[in-house]
């Protein structure tokens, strides 16, 4: 048996737009229903109504107008003949006759046409309850899709959306409602996306900058030493201490790009830490440094302890250190304060040098932005503060960087704090 084929356009409405043809569905099936719901009480009581003015052969029900001049008209020939003659009992039974004929034939048309009108209603109703079915389902298709409007423009812009096509926005007007807040929330994400692949490809275009320089460092030395030819042992180990330096630099940029993308991965670990402990630790590594720029140190180290990935923490203070020491003027002064604040943890580390504008101090924090440009060997990768920012974010904490009139930059971490609890007299007691 051949099997019924669904016209083109309804098999591609189900196709396509499913929820429309449910959405439409459902509108239809309500008005249908209350329809019939109407349809049904006008029915019934349009029924009751005719059935009590159908009975007008029993005694209870009251006589019609035509009734009642039949029975004058009776009266009046009864009355004439009672002026000439009685009437016989042959003709009271004829005039009884007559009298029950007309009542019959009176109730025999009430019935017929209380049946007709019933009849007509029903049939006037279903065609009218069909017509009106088929006007909502067409109005319930053309409100679902402009319902569905936004939804359908949503749909297009994320097919149109890619990495080269993340400028678009829907810009959705109308009154603030769900679809308007998913438009609102669509646009802002491809926003986020936008920023973040802009921001990617920056950051791809630096590193391998960067990556480049150590290098070109590392190609030319070795090529102006070998193209001497009568070089000179002291050439070539002057040659050798270059190409160490740049790829120490390479190693420090590598190790740098690493320790950043860990942290962008979030923490992997949770551990006790003391902010304290590991700003004492990176200042006694950068002594060295600090004696040899002649810069004053002022600490103000209180208990600030905090849980997180260690080995990034201890980053996140090095690297807070080394660039207020490396960013400095000579004989200038560097502080370095921890402490708990509210139930967080900080971290405070400000140095004098250079004045830095304001409007500059925010892009500090972007991958490889340095104040002076793409510096030589030995001034840094430029991912000290962006690591600091990355490691701080994946520590659902909070940095900020303050340019100081006089010169030199304040920098301010807020962390998680953890309430630690000195051990008591008894554990006191069987500890010593």
């Amino acid at each position: 048996m051949k099997r019924l084929a669904w016209p083109r356009w309804a098999a591609r409405a189900a196709r396509r737009r499913p929820i429309r043809l449910r959405l439409t569905l459902i509108y239809s099936g309500l008005f249908l229903l209350a329809a019939a719901m109407l349809l049904a009480f006008t029915y019934v009581f349009v029924v009751r109504g005719l059935s009590t003015t159908s009975a007008l052969g029993k005694p209870s029900q009251p006589v019609t107008a035509a009734e009642q001049s039949f029975r004058n008209a009776c009266g009046k020939v009864m009355a004439a003949r009672k002026t000439r003659a009685n009437l016989t009992d042959q003709e009271k039974a004829l005039l009884g006759k007559c009298e029950t004929g007309f009542r019959k034939g009176v109730v025999a048309g009430a019935q017929s046409q209380r049946d007709q009108a019933v009849h007509q209603l029903l049939l006037y109703s279903l065609v009218g309850l069909g017509i009106m079915g088929a006007v909502s389902g067409a109005v319930g298709w053309l409100v679902a899709g402009r319902a569905l409007r936004p939804v359908h423009a949503i749909t297009g812009a994320a097919r149109r959306a890619s990495e080269e096509n993340l400028g678009e926005r829907l810009a959705l007007a109308g009154p603030p409602d769900e679809l308007k807040e998913l438009a609102d929330t669509y646009d802002a994400m491809l926003a986020r996306l936008d920023a973040a692949f802009a921001s990617q490809r920056r950051f791809v275009a630096n590193a391998s900058h960067e990556l480049r320089t150590p290098l070109t460092v590392m190609r030319t030395a070795i090529d102006v030493t070998l193209a001497k030819p009568d070089r000179t042992p002291a050439q070539l180990e002057d040659m050798a201490a270059e190409v160490r330096a740049a790829a120490d630099w390479a190693e420090a940029l590598i190790e740098a790009l690493l320790t950043l993308a860990r942290s962008d991965r979030g923490t992997t670990g949770v551990e006790l830490a003391d902010l304290a402990v590991l700003a004492e630790d990176a200042l006694d590594a950068a002594g060295p440094a600090i004696r040899a720029g002649s810069l004053g140190l002022e600490t103000a180290l209180q208990p600030a302890p905090t849980c997180g990935d260690l080995v990034l923490l201890d980053r996140l203070v090095a690297n807070l250190v080394d660039n207020a020491v490396r960013h400095n003027a000579a004989g200038g002064w560097i502080q370095v304060a921890t402490g708990t604040r509210g139930g967080q943890a900080y971290l405070t580390v400000s140095n004098g040098g250079p004045v830095i504008g304001a409007d500059v101090t925010p892009l500090l924090f972007e991958p490889f932005r340095r104040l002076d440009g793409p510096a030589a060997s030995g001034a840094g990768t430029g991912l000290g503060l962006s690591i600091a920012r990355s490691v701080t974010t994946a520590h659902h904490g909070t940095v900020m960087a303050r340019s100081r009139p006089a010169g030199g930059l304040d920098v301010s971490v807020l962390l998680p704090g953890v309430e630690v609890r000195a051990p008591g007299k008894a554990e006191a007691a069987t500890a010593s």
